[in-house]
């Protein structure tokens, strides 16, 4: 039986190492290249056509849900399992529409990381069960009227948000993403009206 050929992408050599000591475990992976940007991740899938990427959501430059939407646009049976600390639902839910297959976070049992490359590898999807979780809970209270969906936000509208709740000022957030104040503003009071919010604290705890 061939290996399942991988594709690690982060942005830390350490982290990277650990990777590979852990798959170093299973006979049926192989890692076959890593990439610390999501623009070296896309020319890597270009170049070796890996069974699995493992994708780490925030990089330096692009980001990683930019890069599974490159790799998915060209290539939508792409095989890319979202690796990251976020463990905030609103993470999964754009992953997933970015063209993502699977999902874990790095605090999730390491041999779940294993298994969910396996089963990525077999054309199945792949989500920690603690995060299906709380995704299927989502969509009983939306179905119900109770929580709006954050797939009315716009890309721009997100990273806005995605800042929002961790707490940067509107200044903060204009010089990351190079927008003016009043810009910021205008994304703030959108999205506030598309999630059915008034304050800064609701949108975080539509986040969780």
């Amino acid at each position: 039986m061939n290996k399942i050929s991988l594709l690690l992408v982060d942005d830390h050599a350490v982290v990277r190492a650990g990777y590979r000591q852990l798959i170093s475990a299973s006979e049926r992976i192989h890692v076959v290249g890593e990439s610390e940007t999501a623009e070296k991740a896309c020319q890597s899938y270009l170049e070796l056509k890996p069974d699995v990427i493992v994708m780490d959501l925030s990089l330096p430059g692009m980001s990683g849900l930019e890069a599974i939407r490159r790799i998915t646009t060209r290539s939508p049976d792409a095989a890319i399992m979202a690796f990251t600390i976020h463990d905030e639902l609103i993470y999964l839910k754009r992953a997933l529409e970015a063209g993502a297959k699977g999902y874990l976070t790095k605090s999730c049992d390491p041999r779940l990381l294993l298994e969910g490359i396996e089963q990525l590898a077999l054309g199945r999807q792949f989500i920690e069960p603690v995060m299906a979780g709380k995704l299927q809970q989502t969509k009983v209270l939306t179905e119900a009227g109770g929580k709006k969906d954050m797939d009315e936000l716009s890309p721009r509208e997100f990273d806005v948000y995605c800042l929002l709740v961790k707490g940067q000022t509107s200044q903060q957030i204009s010089e990351s993403l190079s927008l003016s104040q009043k810009t910021i503003a205008n994304y703030a009071t959108q999205i506030k009206v598309k999630l059915g919010v008034k304050t800064i604290a609701e949108m975080v705890h539509l986040s969780r």
